[in-house]
This record gives structure tokens, sequence and C-alpha cells, in this order.
């Protein structure tokens, strides 16, 4: 005999079965799409994603130079519309390219990745080493690119390009770091030094937009293409370009305000390891305001300031009486300080400084306590380099910011008196190139400066 309570029981554990399987194939498709989705989203898809706002893409009609032609990879002479990539790095559209980009475009004309468009100013540029600036009045931020080093890449690192490639506007390509400090001549004008080499593919429009590590830091800006090569890319390292933009930031600023503050050079190890005060310029805003050298200022305003560029983001836009809040690191110990902009003096106006105008150098008198105590050595004294204008005679000679001018032909250089005095004798183009002598650290360096040339240029 057969149980006939046993069977519905059977048939309800079958169904129950049933039942469960079924749920179990309706999920698993749902369950399989979601994790392939997740791991569609790579490290290169993340780090995309997480610059994509940051990039625009620029155009303009211009008359394309051979320099930009060359390093574009077209033919030269021709009336074209231009294109080109940028990278925010002020949310209030402050945007690095490359000068070669916008240089002759007479309406620079910005899309952004909502599809926004804009046109830019130029700001500012720097043609030794290809770079500019320009500004977007944008309606709402444009997000600054998460930053990364250049100091310690890698070759065979996995890199990722974005740009404008020959028009298609937000092009994204990948490749490795094929090499480190390549010197590279695109043309009579324009040589570059210390590129980043890169199969990432990189064709004209991508110049000026970023190259980034998997991280989704940009790492250098896309520059060059050699004309005729495969997978033959450079790019600027990004420390490099930085520090262009900052000094390029911080003649614009000072040109409007002034705080007497002269920041060291960064590490080349660690551009971002913060910003420490090289001097203070006495009677100004940041001596009344107790800043000393040595001090590293690590805020201003509640923004951490972790690089010179931070520093030139933190005072842009300011003007005459403002008044910055700093965080200041002295000797372990954390000091709250207000810095009150004053009006730039008449002595540091250009172009009636000589200096400037004819040499391309902003300078400033060291008081003769603080000469002995960091110079022990046979000179009496020295005017410290606060600036030094790009494409200058000054630049080209390899000086720099924080160098100490000792001596020009036979006559020291202790005050602003000594320089005017020599920059105004009726001789003084006769001597060209004029020797000059400048204390960099504890040596003693020397150079000629060649006059002639720099007064043709100014007429």
């Amino acid at each position: 005999m057969h149980d006939s309570t046993a069977r519905p029981k059977s048939n309800v554990f079958r169904l129950a079965l049933l039942g469960l399987g079924v749920s179990i194939l309706t999920l698993l498709p749902q369950a399989r799409f979601a994790a392939g989705s997740e791991l569609r989203k790579s490290a290169i898809v993340k780090a995309v994603q997480n610059v994509r706002a940051s990039v625009v893409n620029i155009r303009g009609e211009k008359t394309l130079s051979a320099t930009a032609a060359q390093a574009s990879g077209t033919e030269a002479n021709r009336h074209v519309n231009g294109m080109g990539t940028g990278v925010a790095i002020d949310p209030r559209g402050y945007i690095i390219t490359n000068h070669h980009v916008v240089d002759g475009v007479k309406e620079i004309q910005v899309t952004t990745f909502d599809g926004e468009r804009y046109t830019a100013r130029l700001i500012a540029r720097d043609t030794e080493t290809d770079l500019a600036i320009i500004k977007i009045d944008a309606a709402k931020e444009v997000p600054a690119i998460p930053l990364g080093s250049s100091a310690d890449l890698m070759p065979g690192e996995e890199v990722i390009a974005v740009g404008n490639a020959f028009g298609y506007e937000h092009t994204v390509t990948r490749g490795i770091i094929s090499a480190l400090h390549r010197s590279v001549q695109v043309s009579d004008a324009q040589f570059y030094e210390d590129l980043i080499q890169t199969d990432a593919s990189i064709n004209p429009g991508n110049s000026g937009g970023p190259l980034l590590n998997i991280d989704g830091e940009m790492i250098g800006i896309n520059v060059a293409v050699r004309a005729g090569a495969q997978g033959i890319g450079f790019a600027i390292p990004v420390d490099k370009a930085m520090a262009v933009a900052a000094n390029l930031l911080g003649n614009r600023s000072g040109n409007r305000f002034w705080h007497g503050v002269t920041l060291a050079p960064e590490k080349s190890s660690d551009p971002t390891d913060g910003v420490t005060v090289a001097s203070v310029e006495p009677k100004s805003p940041a001596a009344e305001a107790g800043l000393k050298p040595g001090d590293a200022i690590a805020k201003i305003g509640g923004k951490e300031i972790r690089s010179r560029l931070d520093f030139q983001r933190a005072v842009l836009e300011r003007k005459p009486g403002d008044v910055l809040e700093l965080e200041v690191e002295r000797s372990k110990e954390k000091i709250e300080a207000e810095l009150k902009l004053a009006e730039l003096p008449e002595r540091l106006k250009s172009p009636q400084q000589p200096a400037w105008e004819l040499l391309g150098l902003e300078l400033r008198a060291i008081p003769a306590e603080e000469f002995k105590a960091k110079n022990q050595t046979r000179y009496r004294g020295g005017l410290s380099l606060v600036a030094v204008r790009p494409n200058s005679p000054a630049a080209n000679q390899g000086l720099k910011v924080g160098d100490v001018l000792v001596g020009m032909h036979i006559w020291e250089t202790i005050s602003m008196e000594n320089i005017s005095y020599i920059l105004k004798r009726p001789d003084f183009a006769s001597l060209s190139p004029v020797k000059f002598f400048i204390l960099r650290g504890e040596e003693t360096l020397y150079g000629y400066l060649p006059l002639p040339t720099l007064r043709t240029a100014q007429r």
C-alpha cells in the first residue's frame, strides 16, 4: 500500500525546489551583470572619470606657425582652425595649456566637459617652456585636476592621455612611459628639455592635455609628437609645468599688490613638501605680520598650502587691503598670523625698474646682517633675485629665483643704488656681454649677459 499522505509532501517539496530553482535562475543573471559592471570599472576607467571634468577642449582660428606645425605634425603657414586641450588648475577657471595651442589665436574658444562654451582670455605665457595660462569666466566652478608628481616616474609605468585628438573631444588613449629626460628639437625656434616619452597615442589636438598615472593624477602635459613616428609622444613633467604655472600666476599677482615674501625653491625630490619662506623684505607687510625666514606656510585662509602653486592660487585675485589668515610652522610650533596686502611700491613697478626692463631681473637688497648670517664669503653684500622674467637675458643665462647677485663687471652690487648706477652708465652697452657674479648656495658662479640684442628687442 502507498501512503497517500507522503506524495503531496513530496510534490510540495519538489515544487518548493522548483520555485527555489526559478528564483536562483532569475537572480543569477542579475548578480552576474552587477558584478560585471563593477569589474568593468578598471583603474583606467576610474582614472579617466576622476579627471574628465577638469579637461577642456580648445579651438580657435589661427595661422599655423612653423613651431606649432612641427609640434603637432602638420603643415606650416596654413590658415587653420586650431585645436588643442587644456587642464583646469584652479576652480575659478584658470587653465594651463601649451603656448603653441593659443599662440596667434584671435578668439580662444573653450568647451568644458558638460558642453558649455566660453571665450577665454590669455593670462600669461612662457614661450621657452611652451606653456600658457588662459582663463574662462565659467558659470560654475571647473574642478582643478588632481596633481601627481613627476619626481618618481618609472619607465614601463602605465599612463593615460586625454585630449582633443584631431578634434575628437575627450579622446582617451593608454600606454606606458617609454623613457624619461628626453630632449627634443621640434623646430629652429622650439627646443624642449627633460620630457617624458610615452607610446600612448598623442595626436594633433592632444597638446596641452593631461598625461595621467594609473591613480588618475596628472603627471605631465602632452606637448609634442614626432612627425612621421608611431608610438612616440612627449609630455612636460608636471613638476616643471606647475613650477612655471606658479611663476606665471605670481607675476600676474605681483603687479597688483605687495606682501614682501620670497619663497624658497621647491625640492626637486618632492615639490609638494611644503612652502618655506626664504626671506622677508624689511618694513614689508610680511615683516609686520611677524614672518621670518625658515617659516613654513601651512595654511592660508584655512586651505592647506603644499606647493608654490597652492600659495599663488591662495593669493590670486586678491587686492591691496585684503588680509590673509596664515597658519605658519616655526620650529615645530604652529603660529597664526595676519598678512595685510599693500599697494605695490613704485620701485617694484615695471617697466620703471631698469634691471627688470634690461636684464629681466627683479632684485631686492639683502640687509647686511641677513647677508652675513647666510653667506660666510668674501663678499660684502648682494641683491636677491626675487623674480626672473621668462625668455629674458637673465633667464637664458640660467639665473634663478633665490640666486644672489654680488657683482657686475668690476662693480659690487650691494644695494639698489649700485645696480642703478651700473645700468645707467653711458658706456654700459659697450660692456656687452657684461660679466656677472652670483651666489647659489655656497658656490660662486659667473656668466655673461648679451646687452645689444636686449636693447634692440626693447625698442
